[in-house]
């Protein structure tokens, strides 16, 4: 496992690499498209800056976007008690405890390290769970705050943003920017910024996928691990599989951070999922039972 996690490290900084190579294509080809130089310098000051504040904001920002609110332990105590529990059997720092109110069961945790980290499942969830269910749900979402998880997918979803705002804006600049003023600019140019704009966001969707999958596969061998009972983690897949359905508030945004996906079933939705199939993880877990 530990040379799986060191693995995942480092296909990680060669994702996150090949996003800020991305950036600086698109910001290249802006400069060459409309000859001026000085678009590539801002191209690449804006996406660090947007990068930095979606680092320091997309917890909140995800919280938020999901309708998640903040609970103690007075508010649930058996959901409460079960993250405080993992908390101190894996030695990290409470995290902060929150409750969708939705009834498709689903759970994730956010944060940029494991002292900033936080805990959600839905309320659909924690009723269809038993205890030892529910506590290998969370033994998978605290195994993504020790695995600094959290924090990548905090990293990548800064960056799937930026290349999300730099798409749009070159649609913008496309077709209702004043080109008139620049007829020196290349026409080959800008069919190439045309081509960038509708390619980025979905190479960009598919690395976040790569790094996603990798990850729960990692999370639910790392949950075994913590609660030494593997039949928990299978049982709550088989009931994740059994009563998924969509989520009330869907964001492709937020897709990745959930134990299960989130959004309507769809062939688009199935290809692209920052989810391996459920029946894959449980399969892995199965075959792995021996070794835990």
């Amino acid at each position: 496992m530990y040379k799986q996690i060191a693995e995942n490290k480092r296909r990680t900084v060669y994702v996150i690499i090949g996003f800020v190579l991305l950036i600086g294509a698109i910001a290249a080809l802006f400069a060459w498209a409309y000859n001026d130089p000085y678009i590539a310098i801002w191209t690449v000051l804006i996406s660090i800056i947007y990068a930095i504040i979606q680092y320091f904001a997309a917890s909140r920002l995800a919280m938020a976007m999901t309708g998640a609110k903040e609970i103690q332990k007075k508010d649930n105590p058996r959901f409460y008690n079960i993250v405080e529990n993992l908390s101190i059997t894996t030695g990290l720092p409470m995290p902060k405890v929150y409750i969708i109110d939705d009834q498709a069961p689903n759970a994730f945790a956010t944060g940029r390290d494991p002292q900033h980290a936080s805990v959600a499942a839905t309320s659909g969830l924690i009723s269809i769970m038993d205890d030892k269910e529910l506590t290998a749900v969370m033994a998978h979402e605290m195994s993504h705050v020790k695995n600094y998880d959290i924090r990548v997918s905090m990293i990548v979803f800064g960056l799937v943003c930026v290349i999300g705002l730099f798409s749009d804006l070159a649609f913008r600049m496309m077709f209702y920017g004043d080109r008139r003023r620049d007829n020196e600019g290349s026409p080959v140019g800008y069919v190439l910024v045309l081509v960038a704009a509708i390619l980025s966001p979905i190479v960009a969707s598919i690395a976040q996928m790569a790094v996603s999958r990798q990850r729960e596969y990692l999370a639910d061998a790392s949950a075994v691990n913590i609660t030494r009972y593997p039949e928990g983690m299978i049982a709550a897949l088989k009931k994740l599989q059994a009563h998924s359905q969509p989520m009330k508030s869907q964001n492709i945004a937020t897709e990745a951070m959930y134990i299960n996906n989130p959004l309507r079933k769809g062939f688009f939705n199935n290809l692209l999922s920052s989810h391996p199939p459920i029946e894959k993880r449980i399969e892995r877990l199965e075959h792995g039972k021996k070794n835990f």
